[in-house]
């Protein structure tokens, strides 16, 4: 039986975080698997279901799954703030000493936690499973790739490439993660920051389960603006460059333009067509530069306003060893499932 450094034989204690929107038919599934991967383990276990404000029957199915089973602990918000909300939420009432976070549509496999678990052993502090394959598109799957390398080579830290949101994280970098202030989060990012000794494991991740993917090319540049804005100077470096680049081309151009104009004076640019395509040349340069600025303070005015990452609506089983460090929010939402009939909070 495996127990926990200084635990004096108290069993290893691991959380799973499972962020769910539009995943109902999943959810028993997930629950199924992991119960089982947990008990093969030898492991305490607790299963924290976040149901982002899923428009399906998520609420429905997790009511029924917690009133089952009070190792599953159900958190409910009152709509949809985001994958990385979820997981915070649910990061911030798991207790154990390893929390894993999984994506609820089962594209992460919940039987790659042994080998987590093995390597948390070994003494690494995060462990993150890597994409070294995927079922999708082939244009989506080198997409995918392009842009972790692009984000690992313009970002000041070293992200590791092809590594989503699923992984394990010993208490400690949980921790870590809660006490940040950041509302607008990338995980995966902030999971480099804070350090740690960290590893990963190599999976193939498979297609959804049921229904279709709610991403879309529009949010994935989304995505991929959160990230780089959040963990790169690159784009502002590459506006003093653009400007150098300018400024030297417009001086290169005057001398040229003299110099035609005082030996061959039949031969320098003329008329108007000159004039707007540098015009319309001058003025992108300068709404791509406002753009990037624009993104930077757009984000910056989002974590300014200071609002909750999320707000939740419902908790059922939540861990009573978290309620002294629950805020108002969470505590009325848990006040407000014990009020509903046939409620297991």
């Amino acid at each position: 039986m495996s127990t926990v450094a200084g635990g004096a034989g108290r069993r290893e204690r691991i959380s799973a975080v499972i962020a769910c929107y539009r995943d109902a038919p999943a959810i028993p599934i997930m629950h199924e698997r992991l119960t089982a991967v947990f008990r093969d383990l030898g492991v305490d276990y607790e299963i924290v279901f976040v149901n982002d404000g899923s428009p399906d029957d998520s609420r429905e199915v997790l009511g029924e799954l917690a009133a089952r089973d009070r190792r599953v602990v159900a958190i409910t918000h009152t709509r949809a703030f985001g994958s990385q909300s979820a997981f915070t939420s649910g990061m911030r009432l798991a207790t154990g000493d390893a929390v894993v976070l999984l994506d609820g549509d089962l594209q992460d496999p919940p039987e790659l936690i042994p080998e987590f678990v093995q390597k948390w052993r070994d003494g690494y502090t995060v462990v993150y499973g890597e994409r070294v394959d995927r079922e999708a598109h082939r244009v989506m799957r080198w997409a995918y790739k392009l842009f972790y390398r692009l984000f690992r080579r313009v970002s000041y830290l070293e992200v590791p490439v092809d590594a989503g949101d699923f992984g394990l994280m010993d208490r400690r970098a949980v921790d870590a993660l809660n006490r940040l202030p950041e509302k607008q989060r990338f995980l995966r990012g902030l999971r480099a920051w804070v350090g740690f000794r960290q590893t990963g494991v190599p999976y193939r991740r498979p297609e959804r389960m049921f229904g279709r993917s709610t991403n879309s090319p529009l949010k994935n540049l989304g995505w991929a603006r959160r990230a780089i804005v959040s963990f790169s100077y690159a784009p502002l470096d590459f506006i003093m460059v653009v400007a150098l680049v300018v400024v030297g081309a417009s001086f290169a151009a005057l001398l040229a333009q003299i110099v035609l104009k005082l030996a061959l004076p039949t031969a320098a640019p003329r008329g108007i067509t000159t004039l707007v395509v540098l015009v319309l040349f001058i003025g992108g340069v300068q709404l791509l530069c406002l753009s990037i600025i624009g993104s930077y303070l757009a984000h910056m005015y989002d974590e300014v306003k200071a609002r909750p990452a999320y707000v939740v609506d419902e908790i059922l089983n939540a861990p009573p060893e978290r309620w002294a460090e629950a805020d108002e929010s969470d505590r009325g939402a848990v006040r407000a499932a014990r009020r509903r009939p046939g409620s297991v909070s």
